[in-house]
C-alpha cells in the first residue's frame, strides 16, 4: 500500500493556497463557465445537446469524471423548465497529471462537459436552463471553484449551429461495434477489447471511470491477440472488492477514444478435480502439468483418429518380429522420435504464430483447408498402398516394409509424424488442462509440456521394441498379412471420408465435391504409377509415370483453387444438430449472464472427433435436451472449425488451448462451472442441478 504522506503534503498545501490565494469576491478563480447549446431553437418533444464548458487559466486544470489519486470531479446541479430533462454528464477524454508520486486525470484549456436535454412536447415559448457548478481547480495550489451559468433556448424549429462540433469530438466514442470482456484474478484484470475495425492499439490508455479499482499509476501495455487486444491491468491497493463492472475509457492516438464497458468475471470454478487445478495458472503446478500431459497422450492412442497410423505401426511390429534386437529398438526410437519432434513442431509454431498476434489454439492445422485436403489426399494414397494399387518404397509409413532395411527408420519416422497430425483433433481427457497451461507458459515451459504428451503418445511402442520378447509373441508373417494390410485400409479411407466432410463444413459443398474429384485422380495416378511396374518397359515406366504425375499436378491446382478462393461453409453438426443452439456471440453472452439467465457453451469444431461423440452420446440425448428446457438454459454452440479470434479469445478466458470445451453458467450470479471433456449424460444432468429453481421458473 502506498504511503499516506504525499496525500497529506498535498492537502496541507491544498488548505494553504486555498486560504491565501483565493479572493473572497471571486467564486470561480482562473476560470469562468459558460453554457453552449448545438441548437439556436428546438421543437418540442426534440432534444439537444448542452456543453458546461470552463475556461481554465494556463497552467491550470480541472479534474475528469475520476479524478484519480486526488482531486475533485465536476458536479452541476441543472434547474430546467418544468418537464425538460438534463442527462449524464459526459467528460471529454482526459490528460495523466503526476505530481508527488499520485497520478490524476485532468483537463487543460476550455474542456466542454456535454450533456442531453430532452424537451417536453408541451413546451412553448423557450427552455429556460440553469447549471449550478462546483469543481476544483489546482495547479501548485488548488482552489475550490463554482459558478451559476444560464441559458436560453426558443422554441421553434430545431436549427443546429455547430457550435458543439469541437466539444463532440473531444469525447469517447460509444463503441459501436467494440466487444469488452474482463476476468478478475488475484490482485489484477485481464481487459480484452475487440475493435470494429483495423485499430493498433499497441500505445493505448485506459482511463479507469470509476475510483478505487485500478492501481492509477500503473501504465499498462496492450498486446495484439489475434483480432482482439488484451491488457492486464493492476488493482489499486484500497479495492475493497472486484467490481462487477469495469468502465472507463480507452485512449490511442490522434485523440481517439471509446467508452469500455465490460462485465467482470471471475476466473472459472470447475466441476471435476483435475480441471479445477487447472481453471488458472495458480491452480496448476508444472509437475501436474507434466503429468496431465503425459496421461493424456497414453489415452491419445485410444482415440480413434489415431487408430488407423498406429494399425500401420503394429502391422511394422509383426512383420519385423524377426528382425535384431537392436533393429527393434532403432524403429520403436525412431517411431517415437517421429511422435515427439512432430509435437515439438506443432507447439513451435503454434506459440509463434500466437506471439506474432494469430489467435489460434491447438488444432490450428486443421482450420487450414489446404492442410485437410492434404491429409484426405494422404490417407487415399496410404489406403491404395495398403491395397496394393502401388508401391513407393517399402518403408512408407512402416507398411510392409522390412524392419532390417535402411529405409525402414524413416518409415517408422514418418509413421510418428503422421500420428501425431492426425491425433491433433483427438482430444484425450486432462490434455485441455494441460495445453491451456502450456500456452501461458514462457516458450522453454510449453515446449516441454508439449514434448510430455508426445513422450505419452510413444511410450507404449518405444517399450514395446525394447522388449523384443513380447514383439516375438506376435503371429508369425504369413499370408494373413496381405489380409491384415488390406483391412487396415478402409480405416483410412473412412477417416479421409470425415476429412472430406470437414472440408466440406469449412469451403463448400461445391468444395467438397471437387476435393473427391481431386481424390479420384489421385487415385488414378497412384494406378497408373502402380500399373507399370520396374520390369515393364522403360518407355512404359517413362509414359506411365509421367501421366501419373500430371493427373497429380491436376488434382493439386484443384486443391489449390478450392482452398484460395471458399465460399460460405455449410451449416453442420458443429453448428446444428438436434435442439435450439445459439450461435456464439460475447455480446449476448456477456449480457445473459449479467441477466444472471443460465448459458451452457458447448466448444466445438467439426474436426475434433470427441466434440462429436459427446454430440451423439450426451448433448442430443432427449433427456439432456429435455433437462436444459425445463432449467431454462441457454444453449450456445461456438463453432471452431474455422479460425475466429473471438472464439480464441473465450477459450483463453477459461485456460484452454483447444476444443472441446464444455461451461455451464448456473445464473444468479454463481460462477461458471467447466464440464469434463468427454461427457456422458448423468455429468451434463449432475451439473444442471446447480442451476436455481428461481432461475430456472422464471
Amino acid at each position: 500500500m502506498r504511503s499516506t504522506l504525499p496525500c497529506v503534503a498535498l492537502l496541507a498545501l491544498t488548505l494553504v493556497g486555498s486560504v491565501s490565494a483565493q479572493a473572497p469576491d471571486d467564486p470561480s478563480p482562473h476560470s469562468e463557465a459558460r453554457l453552449v447549446a448545438s441548437v439556436s431553437s428546438v421543437a418540442p418533444g426534440d432534444s439537444f445537446d448542452l456543453a458546461l464548458v470552463i475556461d481554465v487559466e494556463e497552467e491550470w486544470h480541472v479534474y475528469w469524471q475520476n479524478a484519480g489519486d486526488s482531486g475533485q470531479p465536476l458536479r452541476v446541479e441543472w434547474s430546467l423548465t418544468e418537464g425538460a430533462t438534463a442527462g449524464d454528464v459526459r467528460y471529454p477524454v482526459p490528460e495523466i497529471y503526476d505530481v508527488a508520486g499520485l497520478t490524476t486525470f485532468v483537463h487543460y484549456g476550455s474542456p466542454a462537459f456535454v450533456t442531453r436535454i430532452d424537451v417536453p412536447d408541451t413546451a412553448s415559448g423557450s427552455i429556460a436552463i440553469e447549471a449550478d457548478a462546483r469543481w476544483l481547480i489546482c495547479a501548485d495550489v488548488c482552489l475550490q471553484a463554482e459558478a451559476t451559468a444560464a441559458l436560453t433556448v426558443p422554441i421553434g424549429e430545431t436549427a443546429e449551429t455547430g457550435d458543439l462540433a469541437d466539444a463532440m469530438a473531444a469525447l469517447p466514442g460509444d463503441g459501436d461495434g467494440w466487444t469488452a470482456s474482463a476476468i478478475a484474478s488475484g490482485d489484477e484484470i485481464l481487459l480484452t477489447v475487440k475493435p470494429a475495425g483495423d485499430v493498433d492499439l499497441s500505445d493505448a490508455t485506459f482511463f479507469p471511470g470509476e475510483n478505487g479499482v485500478l492501481d492509477h499509476s500503473a501504465r499498462p501495455t496492450f498486446t495484439a491477440e489475434g483480432g482482439a487486444w488484451a491488457a492486464r491491468l493492476p488493482v489499486s491497493a484500497y479495492a475493497s472488492d472486484t467490481p462487477d463492472q469495469l468502465v472507463g475509457v480507452l485512449a490511442w492516438a490522434d485523440g481517439e477514444a471509446v467508452e469500455v464497458n465490460a462485465l467482470v468475471v471471475a476466473p472459472a470454478a470447475t466441476a471435476e478435480a483435475a480441471t479445477a487445478e487447472a481453471a488458472t495458472d495458480s491452480g496448476m503446478g508444472l509437475l501436474s502439468a507434466f503429468g496431465l500431459a503425459l496421461l493424456g497422450g497414453l489415452i491419445l492412442n485410444l482415440m480413434p483418429c489415431v487408430f488407423p497410423v498406429l494399425g500401420i505401426k503394429i502391422l511394422g511390429f509383426v512383420n519385423g518380429r524377426e528382425a535384431p534386437d537392436a533393429s527393434l529398438r532403432a524403429h520403436g526410437l525412431a517411431f517415437g522420435a517421429g511422435v515427439v519432434l512432430s509435437f515439438l513442431a506443432l507447439a513451435g509454431v503454434l506459440l509463434a504464430l500466437r506471439a506474432g498476434g494469430d489467435a489460434l489454439g491447438w488444432g490450428f492445422q486443421l482450420q487450414s483447408p489446404l492442410v485437410v485436403s492434404a491429409l484426405a489426399v494422404l490417407m487415399v494414397l496410404l489406403a491404395l498402398n495398403l491395397f496394393g494399387v502401388f508401391s513407393m518404397g517399402e518403408g512408407l509409413a512402416a507398411a510392409g516394409g522390412r524392419l532390417d532395411r535402411h529405409d525402414g527408420l524413416g518409415g517408422a519416422f514418418f509413421s510418428g509424424v503422421l500420428a501425431t497430425i492426425v491425433a491433433t483433433p483427438c482430444t484425450a481427457p486432462f490434455m485441455g488442462a494441460a495445453l491451456g497451461f502450456a500456452v501461458a507458459q514462457p516458450a522453454p515451459i510449453a515446449l516441454a509440456i508439449f514434448a510430455s504428451l508426445g513422450v505419452g503418445m510413444a511410450v507404449p511402442y518405444v517399450v514395446l521394441s525394447f522388449r523384443p520378447s513380447l514383439v516375438r509373441k506376435l503371429p508369425r508373417p504369413g499370408p494373413w498379412m496381405e489380409t491384415l494390410r488390406q483391412i487396415l485400409a478402409f480405416p483410412l479411407l473412412a477417416t479421409a471420408v470425415w476429412l472430406v466432410w470437414v472440408f466440406g463444413l469449412q469451403v463448400g459443398i461445391d468444395g467438397a465435391a471437387g476435393l473427391l474429384l481431386a481424390l479420384v485422380l489421385v487415385g488414378l495416378a497412384a494406378w497408373t504409377w502402380g500399373r507399370w511396374p520396374s520390369h515393364a518397359s522403360r518407355r512404359a515406366r517413362v509414359i506411365a509415370r509421367s501421366f501419373a504425375v500430371a493427373i497429380t499436378a491436376g488434382a493439386v491446382a484443384i486443391v489449390v483453387i478450392l482452398t484460395s478462393s471458399p465460399t460460405a461453409a455449410a451449416s453442420g453438426p458443429a453448428s446444428g444438430g438436434s435442439g435450439n443452439w445459439e450461435a456464439f456471440d460475447a455480446d449476448q453472452l456477456e449480457q445473459l449472464v449479467a441477466n444472471g439467465q443460465p448459458v451452457f457453451i458447448d466448444f466445438t469444431a467439426t474436426w475434433c472427433m470427441t466434440c462429436q461423440v459427446n454430440k451423439g452420446t450426451t448433448l442430443n440425448r432427449p433427456a439432456v435436451q429435455d433437462a436444459f428446457t425445463s432449467k431454462g438454459v441457454t444453449t450456445v454452440r461456438a463453432d471452431w472449425t474455422n479460425e475466429d479470434p473471438e472464439i480464441t479469445a473465450a477459450l483463453e478466458r477459461f485456460d484452454r488451448a483447444g476444443v472441446p470445451l464444455y461451461v455451464l453458467y448456473p445464473g444468479s450470479g454463481q460462477e461458471p462451472m467447466l464440464l469434463p471433456e468427454v461427457l456422458t449424460p448423468q455429468i451434463v444432468l449432475d451439473a444442471l442441478d446447480s442451476v436455481p429453481t428461481a432461475v430456472a421458473e422464471s
